[in-house]
């Protein structure tokens, strides 16, 4: 029979080797073990998927798709068979259809979304509700394939709006739709090394803590990148993280061998946003030091946060923008998200920079998708890459997809008041509360922080609460993983580990996202209890030694 020691040395050799969502799996399969046994509920916080979701626009989404079939059999329809939409007079048959039908899910809102593009952005009304309809109904491949004309504009017009605090007051950005955060990562990598504009074995510069998949990523053979971490440790007058990023580690942009930069904002897994200040700095770094820097952000949790500003806009020159739909709609399912380039912009000028060799061999890989290869943007790139470049001429997120993205950020944008915003951040604020009212440890909500996620250094907390004897002890008798694996078997609670994101080592991460209110109490209790019981056993130590 395995003794409780060799189980949990075991887990620790485990741990040590796995990313923190490998890891999740075995912590997972040990605490559903432990709900079995009907003391406690199995409760997974380890997970960044909300449980919420954004229901008006959804309704608004189904109630279209309800007129655009109408539209199809008004065309054809012989049983299940019917025609394709048809443009002329489109609007002002949805106008009497949202007049006949004003009482259907979501209507009023479809209804400000048509009124919102023939009056803000002047869109023909015909050809606005056509892209609306053919849209949903995903009849035909989508053109353009970088997004729909219309569509871009209103995400386009949220996106800036979200990632500046204002509204666009031109177009400056180009923006391809994707599948996801995700996807766009992997369209993005393919296409900068296609291009040259990264290579094996380049130096790039990842900011710390980071999503999981950064950190692996540079490591496939593939890449095989040299990784320079810019750590985020600051810290208050207490000692507490603030995790912000100090000049010193700033600096490190400055290495005219680093070719790239990664960087998800607000962090994941503190889920704090840079600071102003620290934008100005690296900016002001880039601008001086290392004009040609590339920097892409992941700026998905950006809507959590107060005053928010991404890279992308602060520094547009250098800077991809990706964001996904995913965490503020409920919609990781939907796998919604976009790609931003801005018109000028430091990828296009390293294009011309490069040898006579790697730019014939660039012109070679496009030049059966246009006549002028050269003149190839480079998002248009990332689009063409997407679909292995022979497949260009099916290339784009589906049309449905696109739809409904348009209609969550039209949904934003006519809520002028920021009522759904507000109401999804107080979730994670009042859950967040929740768990330190049962935690032995003060709240402390860090200036930009989003409170979707909540990263606890132990370390911090036993140096508050008992100072450097008790981290003393607390390190020598105890790893890092310890904390996790009670809470897995003791208490059938899963969380991830801080250290698996390049955080500190006897961190660990809290989704505030995806339980119900009450579950983080439950687990707040918890914490503190496994902690308790790591003061109690130095205390006894102590008394042994007097």
């Amino acid at each position: 029979m395995i003794t409780e020691q060799k189980q949990l040395d075991e887990f620790i050799e485990r741990a040590k080797n796995l990313s923190p969502f490998e890891l999740k799996d075995a912590l997972i399969k040990m605490a559903k073990a432990t709900e079995k046994l009907g003391v406690y509920t199995f409760l997974n916080a380890g997970r960044g998927n909300p449980n919420w979701t954004a229901s008006t626009p959804r309704e608004a989404f189904f109630t279209l798709g309800q007129f655009a079939v109408e539209e199809t059999k008004r065309v054809m329809e012989d049983g299940a068979l019917a025609g394709i939409p048809y443009r002329a007079g489109i609007a002002g048959r949805f106008m009497a259809y949202a007049k006949e039908h004003e009482n259907l899910p979501g209507m009023a809102l479809l209804k400000a979304i048509v009124e919102y593009g023939i009056e803000k952005h002047q869109f023909v009304p015909d050809d606005w509700v056509y892209e609306m309809v053919d849209g949903i109904i995903g009849d035909h491949y989508p053109i353009p394939d970088r997004m729909l004309w219309h569509t871009e504009k209103i995400v386009y017009t949220y996106l800036i709006k979200e990632m500046s605090g204002h509204l666009p007051v031109k177009k400056d950005y180009d923006l391809f739709a994707v599948e996801g955060g995700t996807a766009a990562m992997c369209y993005i990598f393919d296409t900068l090394i296609a291009n040259h504009l990264l290579r094996r074995r380049d130096h790039i510069a990842l900011m710390v803590p980071i999503f999981t998949p950064y950190l692996e990523i540079p490591e496939l053979s593939r890449y095989n990148f040299q990784v320079t971490f810019i750590h985020a440790s600051c810290v208050n007058e207490v000692g507490r993280h603030t995790w912000q990023y100090p000049k010193e580690q700033l600096d490190k942009v400055a290495d005219t061998d680093i070719k790239a930069l990664f960087v998800v904002n607000p962090s994941n897994p503190p889920s704090v946003a840079i600071d102003e200040s620290a934008i100005a700095y690296l900016k002001e770094l880039i601008q001086t030091k290392n004009p040609e820097l590339m920097i892409i952000t992941d700026d998905v949790y950006g809507t959590f946060a107060d005053d928010f500003k991404s890279l992308m806009t602060e520094i547009p020159y250098n800077t991809i923008g990706v964001y996904s739909f995913s965490k503020y709609f409920g919609v990781t399912g939907w796998r919604l998200g976009v790609i931003a380039v801005h018109q000028e912009n430091v990828f296009e000028s390293l294009l011309g920079k490069l040898s006579t060799v790697d730019r014939e061999e660039v012109i070679s890989r496009y030049q059966t998708i246009t006549d002028e290869p050269k003149k190839l943007k480079f998002i248009d790139r990332i689009v063409a890459d997407s679909r292995q470049v022979a497949l260009n001429h099916t290339a784009g997120l589906s049309t449905p997809q696109q739809i409904q993205m348009m209609i969550f950020s039209a949904f934003a944008l006519l809520d002028e008041e920021n009522i759904y915003k507000e109401q999804t951040k107080d979730i994670c604020k009042r859950r967040l509360k929740l768990l330190y009212e049962n935690l032995d440890l003060p709240l402390y909500i860090q200036n930009h922080s989003t409170a979707y996620y909540r990263q606890i250094d132990l370390l911090v907390w036993a140096r508050l609460a008992h100072g450097e004897d008790f981290v003393g002890y607390l390190t020598s008798h105890y790893k890092p993983w310890d904390m996790l694996y009670h809470l897995a078997k003791d208490y059938a609670i899963v969380l991830l580990n801080g250290n698996g994101f390049k955080g500190p080592d006897w961190s660990i991460r809290i989704s505030l996202a995806n339980l119900t209110d009450d579950a983080y109490v439950n687990i707040g209790k918890a914490i503190n209890e496994i902690f308790t019981s790591y003061v109690e056993s130095w205390k006894k130590a102590k008394a042994k030694t007097m």
